[in-house]
């Protein structure tokens, strides 16, 4: 859970709120590139895709933004959510980290923040005796 300043880009001053997280899936074996291409292609209704070549492989990200339907009870508010698929070395899972937020304005930033965390992501168990 991210909870931070507006203070970027003559920012507001007000609160920000985010939410990090990070999943699994199992796939179908196809060479990485293949699987983090095709993540994006076949993802409901995502826009502004890149296509990355992080440092643990290749990658790619998009973004959808959705709105609660009425009969959900819910406030209308719009909903940013930023996906990164990194494809395992093994080609048979997929790290899935994802960056919402209600701030749709600040699109830029976390997106940029997520592609940063991608960077970063490596498949190395910190747990292997060296």
């Amino acid at each position: 859970m991210g909870v931070h300043r507006d203070d970027v880009d003559g920012g507001s001053g007000g609160i920000l709120h985010s939410l990090f997280t990070v999943s699994w899936r199992d796939i179908a074996w196809s060479p990485r590139s293949v699987s983090a291409a095709r993540a994006v292609a076949t993802a409901e209704q995502h826009s502004h895709i890149e296509y990355l070549d992080l440092p643990s492989g290749p990658a790619s990200m998009g973004e959808t933004v959705r709105t609660p339907t009425p009969e959900s009870g819910l406030p209308p508010t719009p909903l940013l959510q930023i996906h990164a698929y990194l494809p395992h070395p093994d080609c048979k899972r997929m790290a899935v980290l994802m960056m919402s937020t209600p701030e749709v304005g600040r699109r830029e930033q976390y997106r940029e923040i997520l592609r940063q965390i991608a960077e970063l992501t490596s498949f190395e168990s910190p747990l292997v005796d060296a």
